[in-house]
């Protein structure tokens, strides 16, 4: 079993900055992408950022060159900096992690954090 645990969400003035961190933990025999995404209020959960194990990244257009995920593969841990937040950037987000099984035969199984909330007021 995978457990992952975000912190660092909380309330922000527009403008200001937060970072997310997720850890991951359990008994894997690897993580190959981890990722954050996003649910706000009546809308559907969206992706926000990606990065594979070797450090490639992918993020929505309306993040670019605001936020920055990086890694840490030694910890298992994935964050977020999320700077210059907009009222827009408010949802609970959560935390993704693909992870390949210690089981044979290894498969690739999907991990989610319960969430942690991100408020940015105006």
């Amino acid at each position: 079993q995978v457990q992952l645990v975000e912190s660092g969400g909380g309330l922000v003035q527009t403008g200001g900055s937060l970072r997310l961190s997720c850890a991951a933990s359990g008994s894997f025999f690897s993580i190959n992408t981890m990722g954050w995404y996003r649910q706000a209020p009546g809308k559907q959960r969206e992706l926000v950022a990606t990065i594979t194990s070797g450090g490639s990244t992918n993020y929505v257009d309306s993040v670019k060159g605001r936020f920055t995920i990086s890694r840490d593969n030694a910890k298992n841990t994935v964050y977020l900096q999320m700077n210059t937040l907009k009222p827009e950037d408010t949802a609970i987000y959560y935390c993704n992690a693909q992870v390949v099984t210690i089981v044979s035969p290894r498969r690739l199984r999907d991990y989610w954090g319960p969430g942690t909330q991100v408020t940015v007021s105006s």
